[in-house]
């Protein structure tokens, strides 16, 4: 606060005084704005308001780390947090990519942890000898990376189809590892599938051939069903996936009952279960965490009216999912002040 050093004499000279004593003291104590606003016990959306396309989260001791498409010049941007809503950069979780792909295209990064100090990412690149998009994994030793991918080529192109991305990596209840990916056909105008097959213990390579789950079928999904993830919840599994094109309004969230990895599933009738509103354009891609019991959904929306904006771009949204007779209800998108996870 600016003070005087003139000698003032009079009442009203005291009075003024403290007048921009008391306005200097509340300006210096404004807390400094916030995901969360004032009050510290609550958050609003959107939680990371820059660019984080397709993004998922793991968390490991008290620290949650975020991974999404490749942003502001890093292939895999990691975002760091202990609540949730408040995240903070942490730089680039693939600063190089494998020989065999190109920059660019690094797309929709998920990480798994196998052990305490070994954690995988598998995410979408630009494959240098197909032309197409193809799955990568890459290993590193902290959550935060830096991942290396030390492969001689893709863990899965699928050329002939368009090509493979959003891969997800899955741990079941009995201990297998799957992984779930959408061949990209839509690049190449024909149907895209979501399938998964075993991925070997050490999450590197894959075991068997792969499953067909489930493809485009409804209206609202449009020429395409994408970004898979499996949930448990009460013992039946839950494969979530987002339609139609990513940067309409018409892009939303879905999900079908598996009765196993493998398939079948059936899509839910009350899909979609996320969509387009007043606070939120597109919203989808989402990835799925549990905290203090409570579950919730991570996904990427538009502002309204700005889809396909690379400027903010898709913004990173939290909502929580409650469970009404087995079925996942999704509170969003929501812009007004919640209590924070």
């Amino acid at each position: 606060m600016t003070r005087t050093t003139t000698r003032r004499r009079g009442a009203a000279a005291i009075i003024i005084a403290a007048a921009l004593l008391v306005a200097g003291c509340s300006d210096s104590s404004e807390p400094t704005p916030t995901s969360s606003g004032s009050d510290p016990s609550m958050f609003t959306n959107p939680v990371v308001r820059t660019d984080a396309p397709d993004p998922q989260a793991i968390q490991v001791g008290d620290t949650w780390y975020l991974f999404h498409t490749n942003a502001g010049g890093r292939n895999v941007p990691v975002l760091t947090s202990t609540d949730l809503v408040d995240w903070t950069e942490a730089g680039d979780a693939l600063p190089t990519l494998p020989d065999w792909a190109d920059a660019g295209k690094t797309w929709a990064p998920e990480a798994i942890q196998l052990a305490a100090d070994r954690f995988l990412l598998y995410y979408t690149v630009a494959g240098r000898e197909s032309g197409r998009q193809c799955v990568g994994r890459a290993v590193a030793s902290a959550p935060q990376g830096p991942y290396r991918d030390d492969s001689a080529g893709p863990l899965i192109c699928q050329a002939e189809l368009g090509g493979a991305i959003d891969a997800s990596p899955f741990r079941d209840t009995d201990g297998s590892l799957w992984l779930l990916w959408k061949n990209d056909g839509n690049a190449i105008g024909v149907d895209t599938w979501l399938w998964s097959q075993r991925l070997a213990d050490d999450g590197l390579t894959l075991v068997g051939e792969p499953t067909k789950l489930l493809k485009q079928t409804e209206p609202w999904e449009g020429t395409l069903i994408e970004g898979p993830f499996f949930h448990r919840q009460d013992g039946r599994l839950h494969l979530f996936f987002a339609a139609n094109a990513y940067d309409r309004a018409e892009y939303a969230e879905g999900y079908a009952i598996c009765e196993s990895p493998t398939g079948p599933c059936v899509k839910a009738a009350e899909n979609p279960i996320l969509k387009t509103n007043e606070a939120a354009s597109g919203p989808g891609h989402a990835s799925m965490v549990v905290k203090d019991g409570r579950t919730w959904l991570l996904y990427h929306a538009w502002p309204p009216g700005q889809e396909g904006s690379t400027d903010p771009g898709r913004q990173l949204w939290l909502d929580e999912v409650t469970w009404v007779d087995g079925k996942p209800v999704v509170k969003g998108p929501t812009d007004g002040p919640q209590p924070r996870p």
